[in-house]
């Protein structure tokens, strides 16, 4: 059984909403699944997982949030040679992901969705169902 760790940074509740529709799906695929907010994680607590999922939106000029979620992954980053890891978030415009996906490449994490999973702000049922995937893809 997997262990998957569901970290996310979310302001309005989209990507909150997303990161606990991938727990759902990895939960129901059998993996087992720890959610938690960015302010609530570490490095090493992040990478003691066997599988990652790192939700954050877009914010301000197409960047990760600055605050919390960019410095995690900042420190996180050069750490993620050979780590699976899945990224999501809710977006205007999507090249924030394109940016996230390729700065965690170059780190050398096996991506589980190579451009990532974003819904276009408020995610729909068809947007919480391919949360749910990714989610089973997880484990």
């Amino acid at each position: 059984m997997s262990k998957v760790g569901i970290i996310y940074w979310s302001s309005t509740g989209n990507t909150e909403a997303m990161a606990q529709a991938v727990e759902e799906g990895a939960k129901a695929a059998g993996a087992d699944v720890e959610i938690m907010e960015v302010a609530d994680a570490d490095v090493d607590k992040a990478l003691s997982f066997d599988v990652l999922a790192l939700g954050c939106p877009a914010m301000g000029d197409e960047e990760l949030e600055e605050g919390e979620f960019e410095p995690f992954f900042s420190d996180l980053e050069g750490k993620l040679s050979g780590k699976k890891v899945a990224l999501f978030g809710s977006y205007g415009d999507g090249e924030w992901m394109r940016t996230w996906c390729g700065r965690a490449k170059d780190a050398g994490a096996e991506l589980v969705e190579d451009e990532g999973l974003i819904v276009n702000n408020t995610p729909d049922d068809e947007g919480l169902a391919a949360c749910r995937e990714l989610g089973g893809k997880l484990a």
